[in-house]
């Protein structure tokens, strides 16, 4: 499990990327425990992570240059197979797939609803369900490239133009 030190840019599943603001020491029910204490960069959200369940809950550092790599590679990758479950069950789908965290696993969820997208009308849970992949996907490979969020919106856009 990773130690994180104040200034530390991590990710809080399905919230996204935060910075580590404090560590806090909190008395609970009789015992003194220790928290991260976190900004939600996107909307500025506090949250507070006991240290020692920061693990299961998935806070992670942001991905390194491999990651990155291993991203793209998924984003390009065509001819997966696309759920033909109901449009609700395949939401339930990729709803578990964004609340791990795995970068990975977010980028075959905005991956699979642009080529749906390039088919059919997505519903409206779905497109909200890819805007939010592609902010968690912009927000985390913009700092660990280390360029802007609209370059990164830029490569999505060309690697999936918007058929609207």
């Amino acid at each position: 499990m990773s130690e994180f030190n104040i200034g530390d840019k991590v990710v809080y599943p399905a919230h996204g990327v935060a910075e580590v603001t404090g560590v806090d020491r909190r008395e609970i029910a009789g015992s003194v425990m220790e928290f991260y204490v976190l900004r939600v960069l996107e909307n500025d959200m506090k949250v507070m992570v006991p240290k020692k369940n920061a693990g299961s809950v998935g806070l992670r550092p942001i991905v390194d240059d491999v990651q990155v790599q291993e991203v793209y590679e998924v984003l390009s990758r065509r001819g997966e197979k696309i759920s033909t479950a109901t449009w609700n069950r395949r939401y339930r789908e990729y709803m578990e797939k964004i609340k791990t965290g795995s970068l990975l696993e977010i980028a075959s969820v905005l991956r699979d609803l642009c080529i749906l997208r390039a088919d059919k009308d997505l519903s409206f849970g779905e497109k909200k369900m890819l805007d939010t992949a592609r902010t968690l996907l912009v927000q985390e490979l913009a700092l660990a490239k280390g360029v802007q969020g609209a370059d990164v919106v830029r490569e999505l856009d060309e690697m999936f133009p918007a058929h609207a």
